[in-house]
């Protein structure tokens, strides 16, 4: 199947800079934020969010225990522990992940931190909102807006060492699944 549409690395970085400066504008210098990437996808997506932002309170969320289908999905063999890298309590933290989609995965990762502690404020960033919601749940900070149908996946490509290979590719769900 033909791939529907694809971002570059330019449109990417683009989009990363939006998201920095969306969550600049609302809390200025970045000492009290904490940003979580949400395994695996988010990791990288927070990750360069804070080297934009100057923030140095950056973690993970492993979401691999709270999700709702964890008898049809196992936990996968890339398996990423959650590590926060301060006291959640009290903080504004930043939920980050690649793709939102359902909604789904951002409501495990809440389950996860707050098996942590009690943050005084929870935010979500996302680097592409793709629509589709089933859950009350809407991003805080959008990199790009592509709206999508069930029939298609987003499979985003973030190379940590290479960032000019970074990319996005919209395909058929059949097709992703090869």
């Amino acid at each position: 199947m033909p791939v529907a549409k694809s971002l570059s690395a330019a449109e990417i970085h683009s989009a990363l800079d939006r998201l920095a400066h969306s969550i600049a504008e609302r809390h200025g210098p970045p000492t009290k934020l904490v940003l979580l990437g949400i395994a695996n996808g988010g990791i990288t997506v927070a990750r360069r969010l804070a080297a934009r932002l100057g923030c140095r309170n950056v973690g993970i969320l492993d979401i691999s225990f709270h999700r709702d289908d964890i008898g049809r999905n196992p936990i996968p063999k890339e398996f990423v522990p959650t590590v926060i890298p301060l006291d959640i309590n009290g903080a504004t933290v930043v939920i980050v992940d690649d793709v939102l989609f359902s909604g789904r995965t951002v409501k495990a990762a809440l389950d996860e931190l707050f098996d942590h502690g009690r943050p005084q404020a929870v935010e979500l960033a996302v680097l592409i909102d793709r629509g589709g919601r089933r859950l009350p749940v809407q991003p805080d900070h959008v990199g790009i807006l592509l709206p999508t149908d069930e029939t298609q996946t987003v499979v985003v490509t973030l190379d940590p060492a290479h960032p000019t290979n970074d990319g996005v590719r919209i395909e058929s769900a059949r097709a992703s699944r090869r």
